[in-house]
């Protein structure tokens, strides 16, 4: 194997980068989706199957692309769909950890961005300043 790839395959490997091998023997990144049951990234195909090795899970190919394509909708506590941009409003007060103030309901909340996370919303709240507010404690206007 030429220095150079020895150089890169430790590279990747001090980064935590898995590899797989290809017929030549040279180190590829793994392109496979991890396990949608456990998260591994130790999945492996076969045939039209992939399979993780750590739970047994199997799923089809096909349902792999489907979940890649799907975007996640963050929908409010009555059910609406939240988009960012959107104006919504408190529906519970909402103690700030860290602090002794709260959130008090009703505090409209204008110009939304959705996040990926535990707490689905950035904002700006007048007053209080910008912090990460969970979907299911506010209420589309």
């Amino acid at each position: 194997m030429p220095v150079q790839l020895i150089l890169q395959y430790l590279e990747g490997y001090d980064a935590g980068l898995s590899f797989s091998s290809n017929r030549t023997g040279h180190p590829l990144m793994s392109t496979l989706p991890n396990c949608p049951a456990c998260q591994s990234e130790l999945t492996y195909e076969d045939g039209s199957m992939y399979i993780c090795p750590e739970c047994a899970h199997e799923w089809s190919k096909d349902a792999a692309v489907l979940e890649t394509t799907e975007t996640e909708v963050i929908r409010d506590a009555v059910g609406n769909i939240l988009q960012d941009g959107d104006t919504i409003t408190v529906i519970k007060d909402l103690k700030i950890k860290g602090s002794s103030s709260v959130v008090k309901v009703g505090t409209k909340v204008k110009n939304i961005r959705l996040v990926d996370g535990d707490h689905d919303i950035d904002c700006k709240i007048d007053g209080i300043g910008a912090m990460g507010l969970k979907s299911e404690f506010v209420k589309k206007v």
